[in-house]
């Protein structure tokens, strides 16, 4: 199929979130009813959306049912799942960070500690397609950071009423009991609000349409969320020793996800793009989601010329997208060029599916160009630092002056009082201005 071939120069990348106003004033009504009726509304809004009428049997999946969808899954799928998740929980575990202590010349100790959150929920799609990686993706972060409960809601199936048993089933294999078969904007709410039969999460992670997307965005603040995240994207830089059926490839394997999906190849031999629109023809041709594909890159997929691989590494760290591939003869050199991505993967044999299945770094990354300054989810995401300080008699007569000096500065008078308050015991005989007890402390200090 013939793709936009565009000078590196001419191009720009640039995506926007879904801003269309009706659904988020849908998402915000239904979001708002959630929190005013609970429980009710859920059972409204899972029939309406979900066509399930849920009873007396409530929401909560039984500890049954996750054993049940484990135990019914082949034998070849079950060793993968684990084996993935135990690549994943590796990975992660070198994420753990340290807490620290610094010990001041003055005699303050000063330290940061990191603690777990306390409750987490995640979301995992599950409509026309289910995802066990995502469901791996977004547990096991949390159990290495330490988060004790985990919350996991996923949509209903029409025909069976529980959520899609891949689902299911990777919740058993990484332990999630507390699992719901609630979808969409309901869910998050419910997550975020908490009802009689879900308790309220401190964070909800977890990827799903635009109207869970949107969800998330009316939640947060008042519960912590990972991302909003879009459609996903790949870049594929590839020089001359790049083979184009790996090109066409890897840019399918992107666009089959979505009709807004990604895919562009900057090409640093511009010869290349006629063998990879041959083999683009070809290979989806015989590709089962063709239709989603073929629209994608009708939309979203370009081939940009570049002369130089820093002319290459410059697009892609301006346009910051989740997923690069390096196909030139040097990856790991080129590497140090790249600033703004979200997940790397270096050389022929390292397509970008490896992240998502298997190798261990997590496959939810930012989109849209917020790689600029975002990243993948990972342990710290589920884990917040806390700072404490402890000063002795001797280390506050130390720092007085300034302290009070930078409070008075600010006009924050009951700021410096509550330094001097505790001076005055040491020197009873310091005057109660704080501006007379500045003087005194600098002259008792030798300050100049």
């Amino acid at each position: 199929m013939k793709l936009p071939r565009i000078q590196a120069a001419q191009f720009h990348w640039q995506r926007t979130q879904d801003s269309n106003p009706q659904a988020w004033r849908q998402v915000q009504d239904l979001v708002a009813q959630v929190r005013q009726e609970q429980d009710e509304a859920l059972r409204v809004y899972t029939q309406q959306f979900d066509g399930i009428a849920v009873g007396v049997e409530g929401f909560r999946v039984p500890n049954k049912q996750l054993h049940d969808a484990w135990e019914q899954l082949p034998l070849e799928l079950m060793e993968a799942l684990q084996r993935a998740a135990t690549r994943i929980r590796r990975f992660h575990e070198e994420q753990r960070p340290e807490d620290f202590v610094l010990s001041g010349e003055s005699g303050e100790i000063l330290g940061m500690t990191w603690r777990p959150l306390r409750r987490v929920g995640v979301y995992a799609p599950g409509g026309t397609a289910a995802y066990p990686s995502t469901v791996l993706m977004n547990v096991i972060p949390a159990q290495v950071a330490g988060v004790t409960e985990i919350a996991l809601s996923s949509p209903p199936q029409r025909d069976t009423g529980w959520p899609h048993p891949l689902v299911l089933a990777a919740a058993y294999l990484t332990g999630v009991t507390e699992v719901y078969r609630l979808g969409g904007a309901q869910a998050v709410a419910a997550m975020a609000y908490g009802t009689p039969t879900l308790p309220r999460v401190d964070k909800v992670v977890g990827p799903g349409n635009l109207y869970v997307a949107l969800a998330k965005r009316a939640v947060m603040g008042d519960v912590g969320i990972d991302s909003i995240a879009g459609p996903s994207e790949v870049f594929i830089v590839a020089d001359e020793t790049a083979d184009p059926r790996y090109i066409a490839a890897d840019m399918l394997a992107q666009a089959e996800h979505d009709p807004e999906a990604g895919a562009v190849c900057i090409l640093l031999k511009s010869s290349l793009a006629d063998a990879v629109e041959a083999e683009l023809i070809t290979q989806l041709a015989a590709l089962p989601r063709r239709e989603t594909a073929a629209a994608a890159l009708a939309r979203w997929g370009a081939l940009v010329l570049a002369e130089t691989l820093a002319e290459a590494l410059a697009v892609v760290n301006d346009s910051a997208p989740e997923h690069v591939e390096l196909l030139i003869a040097d990856p790991q050199e080129a590497l140090a060029g790249v600033r703004c991505a979200g997940a790397v993967f270096l050389g022929p044999v390292t397509p970008e599916p490896v992240g998502d299945y298997y190798a261990g770094p997590n496959h939810v990354l930012p989109t849209h160009g917020s790689a600029r300054f975002a990243s993948g989810l990972g342990v710290l995401d589920f884990m917040r630092r806390m700072t404490h300080v402890s000063y002795t008699p001797a280390t506050l007569r130390a720092h007085a002056a300034d302290i009070i000096a930078l409070a008075e500065a600010e006009g924050l008078s009951a700021h410096a009082r509550s330094v001097t308050v505790r001076l005055q015991n040491a020197a009873p005989k310091v005057e109660e201005n704080s501006l007379s007890l500045l003087q005194a402390t600098n002259e008792g200090s030798g300050a100049q």
